[in-house]
């Protein structure tokens, strides 16, 4: 029941409206029910002793109304329509903060993740992510409406019981204690639920996961025909998947098939004692079988919302847990200062370790503004972790890094990565257009800012040609493009913001010489205007260098510019 404590704190409003709704809802349909009793005692000829009848026919009186058929139908009537009123206000209320949860959930999950450590984010499986967005928030807002549902049943059936008592305070205690015993009885059902709703949420996670890694990949698993080997495991886990679905459905289904002939009995029953055992009038006992079997029928619904919501619970706490994960491992925001790139970027005894592999060791390094600095060395030497360490996504174990002589922890971290065109070895291109995949969708960025980076890329030639020109559909990862053309469409989007530095990790390794070699004139034109850092293990990214430093063991040292082919091999 605590999900339902998390929810009245994060939406107090909306709750509060529609808990008051509801009520209200309830109150107006007992009303008009009071008049039932009389309504069918007159109807039918018997003698007026009910108290509540009584008591009906008395307040009638002093209102000025006389006790009538006509006047109590109309009464009744009256109490349903204010009720359908205010139940409709209380489902809007309902309706709006469904969609909020899984709105909200979405974007909290997404901002604690973009805001995370690097470090953090790398351990975090791409498709559990989109799992979490998608699946996990929308079953986390179904929950949330299951708990509204079920506290509206709860609601009306507490006010029918009070009705109830009226008519027969012993046939509605027998009967609430009866229906709370038969909904005790049928709890391991719900149980069954949320253990399988948990199962659901954990193999949707894995399954996404996996179905993500194998789709990255699908192309070399084809080739080499071991796709049916994803395919066994895929197969697994959606079969894992299922039974747990299945156990959900089945105790759902039996919960509802078992309630549907106990509830007959304890009707049955009960009207049995009200004409046998209690010798109430035929009208008393069909009012109070009627509000009786309103109140178990209500309860019955209220827990099957219930065993509903415990299915879908688990995605709410599994999104809670993931974005507190995210938010404990934050970026600090130290820094204030505005950053500068006017003389150098330096680097002072720096060191890093991965736990106890040590990839930098008090390296001195320092990199001139506009000029073009080729970081070299064997895979796993640590240029990547020096270009992280640059874009502030590391931060050093000792030894500072400062940009034209402020250390770099007292820059504003995110003015900083404004200044930064970041080019990965990966061309990774949307599904999109041209124009799309080097904004990114940037409201700042105009189609004017986007043809000037295409032209600074070297890409404008070949983009003009496209049909649509910049409106030109890329196809799934840049398909219907080149690889140069895909690495020169991500290079300009590098440079659509006007960087002051321009980071190239292996950003040339996928290209043939000829394409490599083009390129590699268009980035060599982007200085001094730029300031550029490439590693590379590439000929033509050290031939066009200023300078060239080598990393190996840890250390870092500076390289003769005139022999950059001899320090490859």
């Amino acid at each position: 029941m605590r999900i339902l404590f998390a929810f009245g704190q994060a939406y107090p409003a909306r709750t509060t409206v529609m808990l008051v709704s509801l009520l209200l809802a309830s109150i107006a349909e007992g009303i008009g029910l009071t008049t039932l009793l009389p309504l069918l005692t007159i109807a039918m000829g018997d003698q007026i002793h009910s108290e509540l009848s009584t008591k009906v026919i008395e307040v009638l009186g002093m209102i000025g109304l006389a006790p009538t058929i006509v006047t109590m139908l109309v009464i009744i009537v009256i109490g349903m329509i204010i009720s359908s009123a205010l139940v409709m206000l209380g489902n809007h209320q309902v309706g709006y903060a469904v969609a909020h949860v899984a709105t909200d959930l979405r974007v909290d999950l997404i901002q604690a993740l973009l805001g995370s450590r690097w470090e953090y984010y790398l351990r975090q499986p791409t498709g559990a992510l989109a799992n979490a967005v998608a699946t996990e928030a929308y079953r986390a807002s179904k929950s949330y409406e299951y708990a509204a549902n079920m506290l509206a049943f709860l609601i009306q059936a507490i006010v029918y019981a009070l009705i109830a008592s009226f008519v027969s305070w012993e046939a509605t205690v027998v009967s609430l204690l009866l229906g709370t015993l038969l909904l005790v009885v049928l709890q391991h059902l719900v149980k069954t639920s949320r253990s399988a709703g948990k199962s659901q949420t954990k193999l949707m996670r894995d399954l996404l996961a996996y179905l993500t890694d194998t789709l990255s990949s699908v192309k070399p698993l084809k080739a080499m025909a071991r796709h049916d080997i994803a395919d066994s495991l895929l197969r697994h886990q959606a079969a894992e998947l299922n039974k747990a679905m299945e156990r959900e459905i089945v105790s759902r289904e039996t919960l509802r098939a078992v309630q549907e002939p106990m509830l007959a009995i304890l009707v049955a029953g009960g009207m049995y004692m009200a004409l046998e055992v209690w010798k109430l009038p035929l009208s008393s006992v069909m009012v109070l079988i009627f509000l009786v079997a309103r109140v178990l029928g209500l309860m019955h619904k209220a827990q099957q919302h219930y065993q509903r919501m415990a299915a879908q619970e688990s995605a709410y706490w599994a999104l809670q847990k993931s974005i507190k994960a995210a938010v404990a491992d934050a970026e600090p925001n130290v820094g204030n200062r505005t950053p500068v790139l006017y003389n150098s970027i330096r680097f002072e005894k720096v060191s890093f370790s991965y736990g106890d592999r040590l990839i930098l060791d008090a390296i001195d390094l320092e990199i001139p503004v506009g000029s073009f600095t080729s970081l070299i060395g064997p895979s796993g030497a640590g240029k990547t972790t020096i270009l992280d360490l640059v874009c502030a996504l590391l931060v050093p174990q000792s030894g500072r890094i400062l940009i034209d002589n402020t250390p770099i922890e007292e820059l504003n971290r995110q003015s900083w990565r404004h200044l930064i065109g970041y080019v990965p070895q990966e061309t990774l291109l949307l599904h999109d257009s041209i124009l799309a995949n080097v904004t990114l969708g940037d409201p700042a960025l105009t189609a004017e800012d986007a043809e000037r980076a295409l032209k600074q890329a070297g890409a404008w030639e070949f983009v003009k040609k496209l049909p649509g020109n910049m409106q030109a559909i890329v196809g799934e990862r840049g398909g219907k493009l080149s690889g140069g053309q895909r690495q020169r469409i991500v290079i300009a989007r590098a440079l659509a913001h006007r960087p002051a530095l321009l980071i190239l990790d292996e950003a040339t390794s996928a290209l043939d010489p000829e394409s490599e070699a083009a390129i590699s004139r268009t980035l060599k034109a982007l200085t001094p205007e730029i300031t550029i850092i490439a590693v590379s293990h590439r000929p033509a990214l050290i031939d066009i260098a200023d300078q060239i430093y080598r990393l190996s063991d840890g250390k870092l040292a500076s390289s003769e510019h005139a022999y950059p082919h001899k320090l490859i091999g």
